[in-house]
């Protein structure tokens, strides 16, 4: 587990030494935080969904966790580049103990990038229910986990930077758009209400919603449910794609 160990300090100590990283990431959640919270707040009251801020604030805070946790798999790229890859896929370490050294230092870079932007979210008038918050954690580190690990098995088939954040951006848009993270899940035609049930980040929105405010769309147990075998099979699928690299 020493692997593991150091795999996972090595991207907390790279997140924690890029300052500009650090506040870089929150600047598109706020944006969408603020923008929207304040601007569609007083609509969205009028149409009888209540307040906004508290609907939106569990979205924002997946979206960050979604965002951060698919790019960190440019860090791959970027140690196949440099050639610490090589490196590390030559020591005498098995390549599914790299992968979840990996996945578990991105995943909690993700998780504490989230956890920034709910203490902001709280300035900004969230009330969350604080009796459910470590369920709304476990939430937020599956969602980071599955997402990491996806992030990181697209990484490792690709060797062009460029091409990376573009796939990616065309992956994240619909699954971010498609949650439930801006709107509520009720009234939807069904042909739109058929892609948000097979999108997995749904069940996490509706996760975290449902913990911090008590408003779920599905039932807990369920989305729970969804979230770890999400988790799985994506580590699982990472780790084979993973296992096939080459530096």
């Amino acid at each position: 587990m020493k692997a593991v160990y150091v795999m996972w300090l090595r991207q907390l100590k790279r997140y924690w030494r890029s300052r500009g990283r650090m506040i870089g990431a929150l600047g598109q959640p706020l944006l969408f935080f603020l923008a929207l919270g304040f601007g569609f707040g007083p609509i969205y009251a009028k149409a009888g969904g209540g307040n906004y801020i508290e609907f939106l604030a569990p979205g924002i805070i997946a979206m960050t966790i979604l965002f951060t946790s698919m790019f960190s798999g440019m860090e791959v790229i970027w140690d196949r580049q440099f050639g610490f890859l090589k490196e590390t896929l030559v020591a005498p370490v098995s390549r599914s103990k790299i992968m979840l050294g990996k996945t578990l230092g991105g995943a909690t870079v993700a998780f504490f990038q989230a956890l920034i932007v709910f203490i902001i979210t709280l300035l900004f008038g969230f009330h969350p229910n604080w009796v459910y918050l470590p369920l709304a954690f476990l939430f937020m580190f599956l969602i980071a986990m599955a997402f990491t690990a996806l992030g990181v098995s697209i990484a490792s088939k690709l060797e062009d930077m460029q091409a990376f954040p573009i796939i990616l951006n065309f992956l994240i848009m619909p699954l971010f758009f498609l949650s439930g993270a801006l709107f509520p899940l009720d009234n939807l035609s069904s042909g739109i209400k058929a892609v948000t049930l097979v999108n997995p980040l749904t069940y996490g929105v509706d996760g975290i919603r449902g913990s911090l405010t008590a408003a779920s769309h599905m039932n807990l147990f369920l989305d729970l449910f969804v979230n770890v075998i999400v988790a799985i099979v994506l580590f699982v699928i990472g780790t084979y794609l993973f296992s096939k690299t080459e530096a």
